[in-house]
Formats: C-alpha cells, structure tokens, sequence
C-alpha cells in the first residue's frame, strides 16, 4: 500500500471512529465554549470580523457560542452526525449555523476572501499529514479576507502521548483508535510564514492533560495606498 492509499485508508477510519463517538455520546463536550474560542471571539471583534467560519466543529459547542457573540457561523465537519446534533440544538437555541459537512483534505467549499476568521480547536492535529496541513492553511488564506485572523489549537511533541500508541508515521500516533499529529515548533513556523502578529500560547486541556499551543495569526491588511 503506497503513502497515498495509506493516508487515505487513515481518513476513512477517522471517519467513522467519530461517527461512532458523536453517536454514542451526543453532546460529549458539553455546552460550554472552549477557552480557545472565547480568545478567538475576542480576536475577531477586534479585527472587525463578522463572517467566522469554524473547521472541525463537531456539535457544536464553539459554533454556537460564536453565533450567540453576534457572528454569522459557518461551520463544517466530517461527521454528519456532529453536524446534526449542532442543527438541532442551534434550533432549540432559536440561532442560526451555516453547516456543511466537509473533509478538510479536500478544498475549502467557499469564494476566494469570503469570511472575516477562521478557528478550528483539535481540528488541525487531527490524523492529517504534513502536507494535508499544509494545504489546509492555504485554503484557510484563500478564503479569508485581508486582515483576517486564524486561531487553531493543535496537541505538541510535548504532550504525554506523543510517541505512544500506534505509529502512522509523520509524527501522527494512535491510540484506542484516536490519531493524533502531534506539532512541532518547526510546522508552526512553516505554517506561519507570509502571515502576521503571529502568537504561539502554551495551555493544557482535559484529564491527562493534553497539551497544546494555541495558534493565532493574521492575514496582512491593504496598505493605504491600495
């Protein structure tokens, strides 16, 4: 099996590793906001923002409180399941959430500089190889207008998981059918580059902890004389 079919038979089993999850345990995160995106909701009131759009969103927890803060969402996943639990409680919340069931390693479903921000919390650290995360970022600056911030969060090669489990290689490990790519400092430079104000923040998350670094950076404005 070549790299490609490898990648590709990784994502499929992702898939419905979290189908399975969101299934069995509607609403597993609970109702409140993370404490990433309430700092990205600080960050996108203050560059103005009003379109956000959040990867990975699960069911919904920070797609909602993003439409509560006065955001208009849109918010996208692979889990149908995830998505239709964030539809039914936005009902039951009388908010509205843009959904679209989407795998990240494919191209973003949106017009060139179309949303204000962008946020994905565990999203990006998902079972995604360098070059799918790479790709991702590219897509994110594709559809953001200038100016624009992302806010992500991925687990680092400090994490106490980081090596355990089962090896896929490019830093990616599993365990109990959870795969994870573990960053370095090295991919968020990478990632970084031709952006601005970039902040890299330290933070644990969870039981284990797991640890993080939490991610924000900005697209460049216009200059003056454009």
């Amino acid at each position: 099996m070549g790299e490609r079919d490898r990648d590709a038979s990784l994502a499929r089993w992702q898939r419905r590793h979290w189908q399975r999850t969101y299934a069995g345990h509607p609403g597993m995160y609970g109702e409140e906001p993370s404490a990433p995106a309430t700092h990205a909701a600080a960050i996108f009131r203050r560059t103005g923002a009003r379109e956000v759009l959040e990867l990975g969103a699960g069911h919904g927890r920070d797609a909602l409180y993003f439409a509560r803060e006065g955001f208009a969402v849109q918010a996208t996943d692979f889990s149908t399941e995830g998505l239709e639990q964030l539809r039914a409680r936005a009902a039951e919340s009388g908010l509205s959430v843009t959904t679209t069931v989407h795998d990240v390693r494919e191209p973003l479903p949106l017009p060139d500089a179309s949303v204000d921000g962008a946020f994905a919390h565990m999203l990006m650290c998902m079972a995604l190889s360098t070059q799918e995360i790479h790709a991702l970022v590219t897509e994110v600056r594709r559809v953001l207008r200038p100016g624009g911030a992302l806010v992500y969060t991925v687990r680092h090669i400090g994490d106490a998981h980081y090596g355990l489990g089962v090896s896929h290689g490019d830093d990616i490990f599993e365990q109990g059918g959870f795969a994870v790519h573990f960053f370095d400092r090295t991919l968020v430079e990478e990632l970084a580059e031709g952006w601005e104000g970039v902040d890299v923040y330290a933070f644990e998350e969870g039981e284990l902890p797991r640890r993080l670094w939490r991610v924000t950076q900005r697209l460049p404005s216009p200059s003056v004389s454009e």
